[in-house]
C-alpha cells in the first residue's frame, strides 16, 4: 500500500517532490492526467526518472474523473495525500476558464472525498499567491484577508482553501494549503517566464516583458519548495485553541486547518531576472517592454514566519544560484 498519493506527479512542482519522497524512503503512488497544456514529453521525461527508482507506482488519470479517484483512494489506501495537480496558469485562464473548474473545482472536491472516506492522515495541497490579487501591503501574509482575486486560476485557489476548511470542520480532516510564490527551477513548466525567455533569448528571439520590466516577484527555487512540502506533510494540521470567531485568523482554525507561504521573500525586479539569465546564457535578450496584462498583480513578496515557526525552514536559495542551476539544466536537457 502507498504511504503518500502524489497528485500531479508528472507536473514541475510534482515531480521534484515525489523524487525526494522516493530517495527519503517513502512508498509513493503518482497521479497525472498528462495532458497537453504543455509539451507532454517533458511529463514523460520527468516521469522516466521517477519509474527507474523502485517504490514508485504511476496511475494515468483525470483528477476530475471522480469514479477513477474513488477507486484509486479504494485500492491504494494512502495514509497522506499531497494535492499538486491544477490547472496552471494566469493567463491561460483568460481564454479557457471552464478547465479550471473541471480540474481545480472538482478534481479537488474528489481528493477531498477520497480524503474523507479514505480516512487520511493528512492533505497537503497546491494554493497560490495569486490569491493575494488586489492586495498591496507586503508582505503578503498569510494572516491578510484574500477576498479580491485579479483572475479565475486565483479565484479557484482562494475556492481549495475554502473547499478544504469545510472538510476540515465537518469530518475533522487535517488539511494544509500552501501557497507557492513563482516557483523555478530545473525542469521547469515551458510556459513559464523563465523557460520563455530562455528559449526565446537562445534563439534570438524578442521577448515580451509586461509592465516594462519593472513588477518584483518572489522568485522561489524549486528545492526551496520541496523542502517546505516534505516538512509539512510530516506535521498534519491541528487545531488553533486560541482563534476566535469575533476576530478571526484565516491562517487557522478551530479546525485541524492551516495555511503557509512558501517564498523566497526577496522579491526581484523582472529587469534583473532577465540580467542574470543574458549572463547565464552569454546573450543579451531583445526585449519588447509592455504595459501590465490582465490578471497580472504589480509585486509579490512572501511573509514565510509562520512556516518557520512551525517546521523550522525559512526557503533561502539566492536568484542568483537558482538562475545558474536552471541555465545548466536548460542547455543539458535541450542539448543546446
Amino acid at each position: 500500500m502507498a504511504r503518500i498519493l502524489v497528485t500531479g506527479a508528472a507536473g514541475f512542482i510534482g515531480f521534484h517532490v515525489t523524487r525526494r519522497l522516493l530517495a527519503d524512503g517513502e512508498t509513493v503512488v503518482g497521479l497525472d492526467n498528462l495532458n497537453d497544456y504543455y509539451d507532454v514529453r517533458l511529463k514523460e521525461a520527468r516521469l522516466v526518472q521517477l519509474t527507474e527508482q523502485p517504490g514508485f507506482r504511476f496511475v494515468k488519470a483525470d483528477l476530475a474523473d471522480r469514479q477513477a479517484v474513488a477507486d484509486l483512494f479504494q485500492v491504494e489506501r494512502p495514509r497522506r495525500v499531497i494535492n499538486l495537480a491544477a490547472q496552471a496558469g494566469v493567463r491561460y485562464s483568460l481564454t479557457n476558464p471552464y478547465a479550471y473548474a473541471e480540474s481545480n473545482l472538482m478534481g479537488f472536491l474528489n481528493v477531498l472525498e477520497g480524503c474523507r472516506h479514505g480516512e487520511v492522515e493528512h492533505l497537503v495541497y497546491a494554493s497560490s499567491s495569486s490569491v493575494y490579487g488586489a492586495n498591496t501591503r507586503l508582505p503578503f501574509s498569510v494572516e491578510d484577508n484574500v477576498d479580491h482575486p485579479y483572475s479565475l486560476y486565483a479565484a479557484s485557489k482562494k475556492a481549495n482553501e475554502l473547499m478544504a476548511h469545510s472538510y476540515a470542520h465537518l469530518y475533522g480532516l487535517p488539511v494544509t494549503g500552501l501557497r507557492f510564490f513563482n516557483v523555478y527551477g530545473p525542469w521547469g513548466r515551458p510556459d513559464a517566464a523563465l523557460s520563455r525567455f530562455t528559449s526565446a533569448i537562445l534563439a534570438d528571439r524578442p521577448i515580451d516583458v509586461y509592465n516594462f520590466g519593472h513588477h518584483r516577484r518572489d522568485f522561489t527555487y524549486i528545492d526551496d519548495i520541496v523542502e517546505g512540502v516534505v516538512r509539512v506533510i510530516a506535521r498534519p494540521a491541528q487545531p488553533n485553541p486560541d482563534w476566535r470567531g469575533d476576530a478571526p485568523d484565516p491562517a487557522t482554525s478551530l479546525d485541524p486547518y492551516r495555511l503557509y507561504n512558501i517564498g523566497n521573500h526577496r522579491p526581484v525586479e523582472l529587469l534583473y531576472l532577465i540580467s542574470l539569465l543574458e549572463n547565464a546564457l552569454g546573450r543579451e535578450a531583445k526585449k519588447t517592454l509592455l504595459p501590465m496584462q490582465p490578471g497580472d498583480v504589480e509585486d509579490t513578496c512572501a511573509d514565510v514566519s509562520a512556516l518557520e515557526r512551525d517546521v523550522g525552514f525559512t526557503p533561502a536559495t539566492p536568484i542568483e544560484v537558482g538562475v545558474e542551476r536552471f541555465v545548466d539544466w536548460y542547455r543539458s536537457f535541450h542539448d543546446v
